[in-house]
């Protein structure tokens, strides 16, 4: 007799087996009516699934984010699936899950589509949806599985399921149809919805793609069509209005608009700065150096190529070599470093340390190169070659709380003048792949959960996720969009200092293993500032600002007036340049304007006379003339 435990803690018992379907009901009709799956004992399940002991049990509607997903998924393996089949008998399917916002498809077409084809598809996705299908869950054995599909013209599917463990002897796959009928059959881990149309969403197709089948370049390039789905068409609209904010704030589309770097092919993943991004670049370093130089930190400089030696030590020619570009010269290996840590540790091996010199906080902008695909990079979001604010505290046992405490207010503080105040803190746990004893992560992950929950910051944890030789604190900030990325991290590492033998000299006069705390703020310059971009819409801050004040003169009569005011603007370190061309001051406002120069003043002959300047804002706001110790006077506050 199953008893079944509701998550208010009240409990129900029932005589036999039962399905999800008759417990949803038994708990009342409002439920059952918008149930879209269960979960039992913390695995989400298909309505139909049968209970036969006792469980935690909870149902599943599209209000919870596991219930969306189900309705999503259903919306791509059931519906789009089918559709393109409908409309393109001879196109191969190969995956189609759920992912942020929504979903998409992968299919091999005879002849590919273009974009105009999503319109036929949508249409043909919602007559599908008022049929209002049956989805039934049926287990079938793997071979036979594998030739339901070769008979079917299938190719990926009987790939997916000839590639699955030899142990899955059977496997997984839901039929749309009422009463058994085999209208469409898709291989499928579930769960879904137990109709085509239940927890209908609100969904457009937004895109199509290329993607190599398996995410490998050897492998044929097929087409995916995305999606995006939400419960109501409100979320939907607002969801799309949010996309098309976040076109025009593409820092790729306002680097180019307004010169601040490019990227080519004959240096995929490296980036090409010009001067007015290359101001922003140096704007944002130095303030980074003042502020870690305050916090206690000592500024280093370390090798960009090292010898395979290192890397084998360290464990990264084991765990991260892929990743890695290496080189070779006078019969000797080398790579180009990908971080910064082992070199790190060389330094602190330099010389031996006494347990007062602790904790040893060593900063260095790192140049870094990773041998990420070509597929994945992306502006200055993911690039090859990139620079990092990255630091390593080396410390005893006892000090590790203190530093944890110390960093989360110094990035909080960093975040804030940046302008970012919706900040939140994930705890990133032992990955598969990784270097280290258990015993070893047991203790990092302990210590970063009591120096998380000393500082009283709350986190959410992520299994697997974390770096090969530590768990890792990530801090994710919101932009003006709503858009998290994740920039800084604090990571504790036991492992690095054992493999390359770090060790100071404690108050026993015994040696001892430091720990490691890896640290960065921003992360990589390039996403950051590419991430301030879009934040910012292009409009930066006076303080980041390549250009802080344009004077623009009405006539040539100004110009020289123009020069006096730009030299005493410069002389007080305000970035400062004179447009006095042959043009209308229209035009020059306007450009100045799309430039987004925080301000311009425009001098005429009566400004020239007065010894004023006439100020106005890129938002447009004139105001007014002024002295120009006023003008230095109101903008001082924001430099």
């Amino acid at each position: 007799m199953p008893v079944i435990t509701l998550p208010d803690g009240s409990k129900r018992e029932y005589q036999g087996a039962v399905t999800g379907f008759d417990i949803v009901n038994d708990i009342g009709p409002g439920l059952a009516k918008a149930a879209l799956g269960i979960v039992v004992d913390e695995e989400d399940k298909d309505l139909s699934y049968t209970v036969t002991t006792d469980v935690d049990f909870k149902v599943l509607t599209v209000k919870d984010e596991a219930g969306l997903d189900i309705a999503r998924h259903t919306l791509a393996a059931q519906v789009l699936a089918r559709a393109v089949k409908d409309l393109y008998p001879d196109a191969m399917l190969a995956i189609g899950p759920t992912v942020e916002h929504g979903f998409y498809y992968d299919v091999d077409f005879v002849e590919p589509i273009v974009p105009e084809a999503l319109e036929a598809i949508d249409k043909r996705m919602r007559e599908i949806l008022k049929e209002n299908l049956e989805v039934t869950r049926e287990m079938w054995p793997r071979k036979e599985a594998i030739q339901y599909f070769l008979d079917k013209r299938e190719l990926y599917k009987a790939d997916i399921i000839d590639r699955a463990p030899v142990e899955q002897t059977e496997i997984s796959l839901y039929r749309q149809g009422n009463n058994g009928e085999d209208i469409f059959m898709d291989l499928c881990r579930g769960p879904h919805t137990p109709t085509t149309n239940k927890g209908k969403l609100a969904f457009a197709l937004t895109n199509i793609a290329g993607a190599y089948w398996r995410g490998d370049s050897n492998n044929k390039m097929l087409t995916r069509i995305y999606a995006v789905a939400f419960a109501t068409d409100k979320e939907l609209q607002e969801h799309l209005e949010r996309v098309k904010e976040a076109e025009k704030r593409d820092h790729r589309r306002i680097g180019k608009a307004q010169n601040l770097f490019h990227l080519q092919e004959e240096a995929p993943g490296m980036v090409f700065w010009h001067p007015k991004g290359w101001t922003i670049w140096q704007a944002v370093e130095q303030y980074m150096r003042r502020r870690q130089k305050e916090e206690g930190y000592q500024e280093i400089r370390t090798p960009l190529v090292m010898d395979r030696t290192l890397w084998e030590r360290s464990g990264h020619w084991e765990n991260y070599k892929e990743n890695m570009f290496t080189t070779s010269s006078e019969n000797r290996d080398y790579a180009v470093k990908p971080m910064n840590c082992p070199c790190h540790i060389e330094v602190f091996n330099h010389g031996l340390h006494s347990y007062r010199d602790l904790p040893m906080r060593l900063a260095e902008f790192g140049s870094c190169h990773r041998n990420e695909p070509s597929g994945a990079l992306h502006g200055l979001m993911r690039v090859r070659g990139f620079v990092q604010d990255d630091a390593h505290i080396f410390c005893r046992d006892d000090q590790v709380i203190s530093e944890v405490e110390r960093f989360h207010k110094f990035a909080m503080s960093v975040y804030d003048h940046f302008g970012f105040t919706d900040i939140s803190v994930k705890l990133s746990l032992r990955p598969e792949q990784r270097a280290g004893e258990d015993h070893i992560w047991d203790m990092a992950e302990s210590g970063l959960r009591t120096a998380l929950g000393a500082a009283g910051i709350s986190w959410e944890e992520l299994p697997g996720e974390g770096a090969f030789y530590g768990p890792k604190v990530e801090y994710h900030i919101k932009d003006a969009i709503g858009r998290s990325w994740q920039v800084g991290t604090i990571q504790l590492d036991f492992v690095l200092p054992e493999r390359l033998d770090a060790e100071f000299v404690d108050e026993d006069n015994t040696r001892k293993r430091p720990v490691m705390l890896h640290r960065a703020i921003l992360g990589s310059f390039e996403r950051f500032i590419g991430i301030l971009i879009e934040h910012h819409a292009g409009s930066m801050p006076l303080w980041l600002a390549p250009e802080q004040v344009s004077i623009l003169t009405i006539t040539g009569n100004q110009t020289e007036y123009a020069e006096k005011v730009a030299k005493a603007l410069k002389k007080l370190n305000i970035r400062t340049k004179v447009d006095a061309r042959n043009e209308k001051i229209g035009y020059k406002i306007r450009e100045a304007t799309i430039s987004r120069i925080p301000y311009i003043l425009v001098l005429g002959n009566r400004e020239m006379e007065m010894g004023l300047v006439a100020v106005r804002t890129r938002e447009g706001q004139d105001l007014s003339a002024m002295t120009l110790e006023e003008f230095v006077e109101l903008i001082q506050k924001d430099l």
